[in-house]
């Protein structure tokens, strides 16, 4: 797929790419650190339909959810012909205890033998964490396992 980048002088950049509608989908990273989630009208990708702001812990959250769910897909998809493994999502809530404290505390593959994989953050993935990564609220994990092992992860994760 090919991502456009054009400059916006004294606004920022705009990133988009044309969906099978034809219609163009985007942001524009403004240089007060907003972000505008933009979609063209149809038939004029320069004349814009809607516009939506996003301050960056929203654009952050967006990211996670577009970003997550196409990672666990991917892994379900390279462990599906391993009998009893399976991958799955699960948020670091506000209110965790484990919001601010690093994977190691949670002592996850001992208690479950399940392993945390990847956490998704602000967009971003970070592949195969350390025991010393600090988890925040908003992240979300990608854990795999066998399902007792996943409900067991969930619960640590949302009450210790």
């Amino acid at each position: 797929m090919n991502v456009e980048v054009t400059p916006l002088p004294g606004i920022g950049v705009r990133k988009d790419f044309e969906v099978s509608s034809g219609r163009r989908i985007g942001v524009i990273t403004r240089r007060d650190g907003m972000i505008d989630l933009i979609i063209s009208e149809d038939g004029d990708p320069d004349a814009c339909r809607d516009q939506i702001h996003l301050s960056t812990e929203e654009s952050a959250v967006l990211g996670n959810l577009l970003g997550a769910p196409q990672l666990v897909a991917q892994l379900q998809d390279e462990h599906r012909d391993i009998p009893g493994v399976n991958t799955r999502q699960m948020p670091i809530a506000g209110g965790s205890p484990y919001d601010g404290r690093t994977l190691g505390a949670t002592q996850m593959r001992t208690r479950t033998k399940t392993s945390i994989v990847a956490v998704m953050r602000a967009g971003q993935v970070q592949a195969s964490p350390g025991p010393g990564f600090t988890f925040t609220a908003g992240d979300v994990l990608v854990v795999v396992g066998t399902a007792e092992g996943l409900d067991a992860a969930a619960k640590i994760l949302t009450n210790g």
